[in-house]
């Protein structure tokens, strides 16, 4: 019988992701499991990045646990989000995280929303 290959992580975090999602799960409201990462239709390029608390796991979700974080990946942006870094930035005038992702073809001028492939159109 053929033994199964490993499933890839679908994001890894930088050190510096980490711990700004450690802070934020750390001052959240109420208790969180996690954070949940996504993507929705919309803005001027196409799709947008979606980050939420997650207070349970559903099912579906594809967890992974990076240095230390738990983050849940909707079952529905897996193939938008295979082999994508997720990072954190500060600058002068900002803080946000960043996704640094290979599906990604396209993004608009004023950087909010993005055009992306699913994993499985680059093979």
């Amino acid at each position: 019988m053929a033994s199964l290959r490993p499933r890839p992580q679908v994001i890894k975090l930088t050190q510096a992701a980490a711990e700004r999602i450690k802070y934020v799960m750390a001052n959240a409201a109420e208790p969180v499991v996690g954070v949940r990462v996504g993507v929705k239709n919309g803005g001027c390029a196409g799709m947008a990045y979606t980050m939420e608390y997650a207070h349970q796991i559903d099912k579906a979700d594809e967890m992974v646990e990076d240095r230390g974080v738990r983050v849940l990946i909707d079952p529905k942006a897996v193939l938008f989000l295979l082999g994508t870094e997720m990072d954190y930035k500060t600058d002068k005038l900002s803080a946000q995280f960043v996704f640094n992702n290979p599906n990604q073809t396209s993004a608009c001028g004023c950087g909010e929303s993005v055009e992306l492939k699913p994993a499985a159109e680059a093979l």
